[in-house]
């Protein structure tokens, strides 16, 4: 297996792999054709993630040294495609001792507007296998099939694909249950509008993320937030709602609930479930952040099959672009829920979803949702160290975290606010409140996953220094 001494070469990590590559295909040592170790692999010969070895792959493809074949690898070029640029081995670079190395890797350029509003996976893991899908999709023989309508719910194969992800989550998900929407968002849209009626009560967790509110409140429904707990949604409090008003609808995060990142117990679940059909209540269970548990644990839509709409996407695990939602409900509900989808948009992109089912099928979106996840990992560790010292809820593998500011703070939305005049998008907590109540407004929500990790690390440590700022110095 090839694994190359990268001491005698300089710059960032990523870099030298690069450089290393590029040099042994010049002197032949790989001929064209050689395929390269994988991304855990060459990681684990190296002791570095596969979030570095990506990089450098990425990196050797654009120079055109190197070529990705979606399910079968990354192989040398043939040289007559390869760039004639100079290789980077040329510049003759001088023996780096371990320090240099670490110097140069964290001398790399920086910015401080990394927007930390936005809880997303991390770009630089995704590049390289959206680059080899669309170039598989764009030579595919059912290419054309792609660019006509499709029926509703969308085409089998893609719905097929859906349960195939759904089961990977937990979830006995079955195809002819499975309506495709365009993300996650417009499935929560899709659900409320099919499913409630305008004037209609909806609940969800107190905190919640701002997409719920907006989608309620624009579709004429009334939005109530449930008290919470460590664990998530109460319910006795779930309870005693129903007592005073029975709601139409229950949207509940057991998972890494958005903003808390909290986790429901499965006797929690249990317990919600029982409360739904003791109530006949309709549960919308919001599960896209089921993939990053730390421990497996069976969806919430597993314990109230028939009265719960489960709604997961790529969104979040595999592709922020790959606009492509997979909702799951009962059969009676199927009518209900097409119709909404071809009322708000007619159809899903079917070229998106092939996308989406290439990267399912070929196991490579459980590839990229666990790179994620391990680069999650890492990104918590890092805020633990620059953040430690302040109060803040997460998980080992959230993508964010929750951090109540100092006292001295007077909401975190006069932090947002001021924190913008330094280039930091953050989201105060007043924004997360379902009523409106001022609970959260102690907070922050800081996504960890944009950028590098030196990006990340040089706008966290940023971060830090103006919480510990008086707001006084900074009128």
């Amino acid at each position: 297996m090839w694994s190359p001494d990268l001491t005698q070469y300089q710059g960032a990590i990523y870099e030298k792999i690069a450089a290393a590559l590029e040099h042994d295909i010049r002197s032949g040592l790989l001929q064209p054709g050689t395929r390269l170790p994988t991304l855990k692999e060459l990681a684990s010969s190296l002791g570095v993630t596969p979030g570095t070895v990506n990089r450098a792959y990425e990196l050797a493809q654009r120079r055109n040294l190197v070529e990705g074949e979606v399910g079968r690898g990354t192989f040398v070029q043939p040289r007559r495609t390869q760039s004639h640029q100079p290789p980077a081995s040329a510049q003759q670079p001088a023996p780096a001792s371990p320090a240099v190395a670490a110097d140069a890797h964290s001398a790399a350029p920086v910015s401080d507007t990394i927007d930390l509003s936005i809880v997303k996976p991390n770009l630089q893991l995704q590049e390289p296998y959206v680059r080899a899908v669309l170039k598989e999709l764009a030579h595919s023989g059912s290419l054309s099939e792609m660019l006509d309508y499709t029926p509703d719910g969308g085409l089998l194969l893609h719905r097929q694909a859906g349960a195939a992800w759904m089961r990977h989550g937990g979830l006995d998900a079955d195809a002819s249950q499975v309506v495709l929407t365009a993300g996650a968002q417009h499935g929560l849209w899709v659900a409320v509008h099919a499913l409630t009626r305008p004037g209609d009560l909806i609940c969800c967790e107190s905190l919640c993320y701002p997409g719920i509110a907006s989608v309620v409140l624009s579709l004429g429904r009334r939005l109530q937030g449930i008290a919470m707990d460590a664990d998530g949604m109460l319910p006795a409090q779930l309870a005693e709602q129903c007592a005073q008003e029975k709601p139409a609808m229950v949207i509940c995060i057991a998972t890494l609930q958005n903003p808390t990142t909290a986790i429901m117990p499965a006797a929690r679940r249990h317990e919600i479930a029982q409360l739904a059909r003791e109530h006949d209540l309709l549960l919308l269970d919001d599960d896209l952040y089921g993939f990053l548990a730390p421990d497996p644990v069976a969806p919430l839509a597993t314990f109230a099959p028939e009265r719960t709409v489960y709604l997961t996407s790529l969104s979040k695990s595999v592709s922020s672009t790959i606009r492509l939602g997979y909702l799951h409900c009962p059969p009676e509900w199927l009518p209900r829920i097409t119709s909404s989808v071809r009322t708000s948009i007619w159809m899903v992109s079917p070229l998106a979803a092939q996308m989406a089912t290439s990267l399912i099928n070929t196991g490579q979106a459980t590839d990229m949702a666990a790179l994620q996840k391990q680069e999650a990992i890492a990104r918590q560790e890092m805020a633990h160290e620059l953040l430690g010292q302040y109060e803040y809820r997460a998980q080992p593998t959230a993508f964010h975290i929750w951090l109540r500011l100092p006292a001295r703070w007077p909401s975190g939305e006069h932090f947002a606010v001021l924190a913008r005049g330094h280039q930091l998008l953050v989201p105060g907590g007043d924004a997360f409140s379902a009523n409106r109540d001022g609970e959260g407004r102690q907070h922050v929500r800081i996504s960890l996953m944009a950028g590098t990790r030196d990006q990340m690390r040089f706008v966290l440590t940023k971060l830090a220094g103006l919480i510990d700022t008086p707001a006084s110095v900074w009128l």
